[in-house]
Protein backbone atom coordinates (compact mmCIF):
# COMPACT_ATOMS: atom_id res chain seq x y z
CA UNK A 1 0.00 0.00 0.00
CA UNK A 2 1.37 3.39 -1.01
CA UNK A 3 2.18 6.02 1.56
CA UNK A 4 -0.87 8.27 2.21
CA UNK A 5 1.14 11.49 1.94
CA UNK A 6 2.57 10.37 -1.39
CA UNK A 7 -0.97 9.60 -2.58
CA UNK A 8 -2.10 13.12 -1.60
CA UNK A 9 0.84 14.65 -3.49
CA UNK A 10 0.06 12.54 -6.53
CA UNK A 11 -3.61 13.43 -6.38
CA UNK A 12 -2.69 17.13 -6.37
CA UNK A 13 -0.36 16.58 -9.33
CA UNK A 14 -3.13 14.77 -11.21
CA UNK A 15 -5.50 17.69 -10.61
CA UNK A 16 -2.92 20.23 -11.76
CA UNK A 17 -2.17 18.17 -14.88
CA UNK A 18 -5.89 18.06 -15.70
CA UNK A 19 -6.14 21.83 -15.26
CA UNK A 20 -3.13 22.38 -17.53
CA UNK A 21 -4.69 20.26 -20.28
CA UNK A 22 -8.03 22.04 -20.00
CA UNK A 23 -6.30 25.45 -20.11
CA UNK A 24 -4.28 24.41 -23.16
CA UNK A 25 -7.46 23.24 -24.87
CA UNK A 26 -9.10 26.59 -24.15
CA UNK A 27 -6.02 28.45 -25.39
CA UNK A 28 -6.06 26.48 -28.64
CA UNK A 29 -9.76 27.26 -29.13
CA UNK A 30 -8.98 30.97 -28.97
CA UNK A 31 -5.89 30.71 -31.18
CA UNK A 32 -7.94 28.73 -33.71
CA UNK A 33 -10.23 31.76 -33.99
CA UNK A 34 -7.15 33.94 -34.41
CA UNK A 35 -5.90 31.65 -37.19
CA UNK A 36 -9.22 31.81 -39.01
CA UNK A 37 -9.28 35.59 -38.66
CA UNK A 38 -5.72 35.90 -39.96
CA UNK A 39 -6.56 33.68 -42.94
CA UNK A 40 -9.64 35.79 -43.75
CA UNK A 41 -7.65 39.01 -43.48
CA UNK A 42 -4.68 37.68 -45.47
CA UNK A 43 -2.37 38.07 -42.48
CA UNK A 44 0.67 35.81 -42.06
CA UNK A 45 0.30 32.79 -39.73
CA UNK A 46 3.26 33.84 -37.58
CA UNK A 47 3.94 37.15 -35.83
CA UNK A 48 7.60 37.08 -34.75
CA UNK A 49 7.37 40.43 -32.96
CA UNK A 50 4.40 39.26 -30.85
CA UNK A 51 6.18 35.99 -30.14
CA UNK A 52 9.28 37.84 -28.94
CA UNK A 53 7.19 40.03 -26.62
CA UNK A 54 5.25 37.04 -25.26
CA UNK A 55 8.42 35.07 -24.60
CA UNK A 56 10.01 38.02 -22.76
CA UNK A 57 6.84 38.60 -20.73
CA UNK A 58 6.48 34.94 -19.78
CA UNK A 59 10.19 34.54 -18.98
CA UNK A 60 9.77 37.42 -16.51
CA UNK A 61 6.62 35.85 -15.09
CA UNK A 62 8.40 32.51 -14.73
CA UNK A 63 11.31 34.14 -12.97
CA UNK A 64 8.92 35.89 -10.57
CA UNK A 65 7.27 32.52 -9.87
CA UNK A 66 10.63 30.81 -9.20
CA UNK A 67 10.25 28.73 -12.35
CA UNK A 68 13.19 28.27 -14.70
CA UNK A 69 12.71 30.88 -17.48
CA UNK A 70 14.56 28.66 -19.96
CA UNK A 71 12.16 25.80 -19.32
CA UNK A 72 9.21 28.19 -19.54
CA UNK A 73 10.44 29.54 -22.87
CA UNK A 74 10.88 26.01 -24.24
CA UNK A 75 7.33 25.14 -23.17
CA UNK A 76 5.93 28.33 -24.69
CA UNK A 77 7.91 27.75 -27.89
CA UNK A 78 6.29 24.32 -28.18
CA UNK A 79 2.84 25.88 -27.81
CA UNK A 80 3.61 28.74 -30.24
CA UNK A 81 4.97 26.33 -32.85
CA UNK A 82 1.76 24.30 -32.65
CA UNK A 83 -0.35 27.45 -32.96
CA UNK A 84 1.62 28.53 -36.05
CA UNK A 85 1.21 25.06 -37.56
CA UNK A 86 -2.55 25.36 -37.06
CA UNK A 87 -2.59 28.91 -38.47
CA UNK A 88 -0.72 27.73 -41.55
CA UNK A 89 -3.33 25.01 -42.01
CA UNK A 90 -6.11 27.62 -41.69
CA UNK A 91 -4.33 29.82 -44.25
CA UNK A 92 -4.24 26.89 -46.68
CA UNK A 93 -7.99 26.30 -46.21
CA UNK A 94 -9.66 29.67 -45.55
Amino acid sequence: MADEQLQRFRSSIDNIDAALILLLAERFKVTEDVGEYKAQQGLPPADPEREKKQIARLRQLASSANLDPTFSEAFLRLVIDEVIRRHERAADHP
